[in-house]
């Protein structure tokens, strides 16, 4: 087991605090490693080593920038099959999955290793002879980067691989829940040669790390990936000092099964959508909207299919679910399903913490189906685990008004195989993303990723709009006549 501590201006070194805490297995109790509970005179520290490293960096060429960031999505895939089982150890994903982020983590860093050569501005003709205008990208500078667990490997990618292609340097806060594969990727850039003091990283509580990061004047820019109160207030307090904040808050992500959809593909879809990563995903498929004329039908299908899940060990490559992350996030689930029978909801499947030999040690919960009334609490808010609410809609129109009668608006799905319905509900689901007979989840690292409502604060991450997140624009103006010019002013 190893005892970590923090890594500032390219060194590994002690905290200023005493105290530290376990991550564990959630599958089997074992204590993984130890990290310290950061302080803030620890993030002060990193800090001002981001401060002392951005102006060297900052002019530090682009496309060398890119370079190293190739080296560390090579080291990540020589590395695949020992980080993925790092990731499924740490946070319980199924070890088909835990590889999946880590090539996820892959792609996207080769991607925006590639924008190192672009990072494009733009050029456009003046009103005036003789005077040419551009935009140039700068970056913004000391940023803090502040990622969730589920996704240990990949959403920790998702910011530092643009932040620094675009020259910031980063303060990384990762979740407390899954900081053994923070480290590790912190490592492996560490190797490919990010010079000291570009990446910190500091472990420990939102209430000291995180709202030090958030409230330090020095620090210019907030990315985070988590819920909702918690990004409310990162935004309230980091808005006193007008800095920018990008937030991804999560989703109550609708799936719609039409009645002239492709039954075994939809039922596939719900399967994976919903109880992929034991439905531990911002894109999850929380509701299913299934239309009446076929209701009957898919309902048969779904749970027996779903009754045959394989629940276990996720290093075992048969299992289909895992465990969910931790003790606590055990509780929030089962107080849900409780709060689902309370309610009315019809139990149809599952609903219970697994008990008995390996699940004795672990957080177990089986797959959860409830046949539910729109309105009820079990489907307007998100429940971040392997429970799903079913419910039924009269026709096109029905369901989509279900579907977009929610707070959130990140991911949404549709099974149908009329063009015209498939074309109406791109325009009509109140959602970032769309998919049409694909299920909620499945991302891919060169489109923009994000939400409405209260899933966010309009930004979005992955694909170039990534970029965006990371830069200040600049506009130049070059004025070659050799005479005062006055623009909209008659001479």
């Amino acid at each position: 087991m190893k005892e970590y501590g923090v890594y500032i201006s390219g060194k590994w070194a002690e905290s200023t605090s005493s105290q530290i805490f376990e991550t564990k297995n959630p599958t089997t109790g074992e204590t993984l490693a130890t990290f310290p509970k950061g302080t803030k005179e620890d993030v002060a520290k990193a800090i001002d080593a981001a401060e002392k490293a951005l102006p060297e960096w900052k002019r530090f060429p682009a496309p060398k920038r890119g370079e190293i960031l190739l080296r560390a999505a090579q080291l990540m895939r020589e590395r695949k099959d020992e980080l993925g089982s790092i990731v499924t150890k740490e946070m319980g994903k199924a070890i088909a999955e835990g590889k999946g982020e880590i090539q996820e983590a892959i792609d996207f860093v080769e991607y925006v290793a590639g924008e190192g050569r672009r990072l494009l501005g733009i050029t456009t003709p003046s009103e005036l002879p003789d005077k040419f205008f551009m935009t140039v990208l700068q970056p913004i500078g000391v940023v803090g980067l502040i990622t969730p667990w589920n996704f240990p490997m990949a959403v920790p990618c998702w910011k530092l691989a643009p932040a620094l292609i675009a020259g910031n340097t980063v303060i990384f806060k990762p979740a407390s829940g899954t900081p053994l594969c923070a480290a590790r990727l912190v490592e492996i850039f560490e190797e490919a040669g990010l010079p000291p003091g570009v990446l910190n990283f500091i472990t420990g509580s939102g209430s000291v790390v995180g709202r030090e990061i958030v409230e330090n004047p020095k620090v210019k820019a907030i990315s985070f990936t988590g819920g909702v109160p918690t990004g409310v207030d990162i935004y309230s307090r980091a808005s006193k000092l007008l800095k920018s904040v990008y937030l991804e808050l999560g989703g109550n992500n609708p799936h719609i099964i039409m009645d002239d959809a492709n039954m075994e593909l939809a039922i596939e879809g719900v399967l994976f959508g919903a109880f992929g990563t034991a439905g531990q995903r911002c894109t999850a498929t929380r509701r299913l909207i299934i239309h009446k004329d076929v209701y009957g039908e898919v309902m048969e299908k779904l749970l027996k299919r779903t009754r045959a899940l394989k629940i276990g060990n996720p290093l075992d490559p048969e299992i289909d679910v895992g465990p969910v992350t931790s003790a606590d996030q055990e509780k929030i689930i089962l107080d849900y399903i409780k709060i689902g029978k309370d309610e009315g909801a019809r139990l149809l499947c599952g609903g219970r913490k697994l008990k008995g030999g390996i699940y004795d040690k672990g957080f177990f919960i089986e797959p959860t189906i409830f046949e539910a009334e729109h309105g009820m609490r079990i489907t307007k808010e998100e429940i971040f685990g392997p429970v799903l609410s079913v419910m039924k809609a009269k026709n096109y129109e029905d369901a989509v008004r279900i579907a977009n009668d929610v707070e959130y608006g990140l991911s949404s799905s549709i099974y149908t195989k009329n063009v015209n319905l498939a074309f109406k509900a791109i325009q009509d689901l109140e959602a970032g993303i769309t998919y049409i007979n694909a299920p909620t989840i499945g991302a891919e690292v060169h489109l923009p990723f994000g939400g409405i409502k209260n899933t966010g604060n309009g930004g979005r991450e992955a694909g170039t709009a990534a970029i965006e997140e990371f830069t200040e624009i600049k506009t130049v103006c070059i004025d070659y006549s050799d005479r005062l010019q006055k623009a909209q002013i008659e001479e």
